[in-house]
């Protein structure tokens, strides 16, 4: 059994981390960090790239000293960060995908957002969406 989350080095990334790390810890299973960041959608920049690695570093670094047992799922090159966390949650015995959801205007509220709804609609397991603190 394993917890998925969908990791982005944001504000919103951090809260599903920290919910993610929580239901891992709390059911005495793994955790599947999949780092969907600098997808297809437009060019990056390297200053971005070299935050997130430097996040992701930090991460590393905090869960081997927490003791935390997990996998880093780092996409490359034209990807769907959904497709990838679906491919992901598919996975055997997956328990629970975990998504940071943005606050949205009130026409972006007609639309949750196309990797969080995609996610939330065809995962094959339960998903806890978590909201950043404010």
């Amino acid at each position: 059994m394993s917890i998925v989350v969908g990791f982005l080095p944001t504000p919103e990334g951090t809260a599903a981390l920290d919910a993610a790390r929580r239901e891992a810890l709390l059911r005495s299973v793994p955790l599947v960090i999949v780092n969907v960041a600098f997808p297809r959608h437009g060019l990056h920049h390297q200053e971005q790239e070299d935050a997130n690695n430097a996040a992701l570093e930090k991460l590393e670094a905090e869960l081997t000293a927490a003791g935390t047992e997990y996998r880093l799922v780092h996409p490359v090159g034209d990807y769907d960060p959904a497709e990838e966390i679906l491919n992901v949650a598919s996975g055997a015995e997956v328990e629970l995908v975990v998504l940071g959801l943005r606050r949205r205007t009130p026409v972006g509220k007609m639309l949750l957002g196309s990797t969080a709804q995609r996610v939330l609609l065809q995962a094959d397991c339960p998903v806890l969406a978590v909201k950043a603190t404010s």
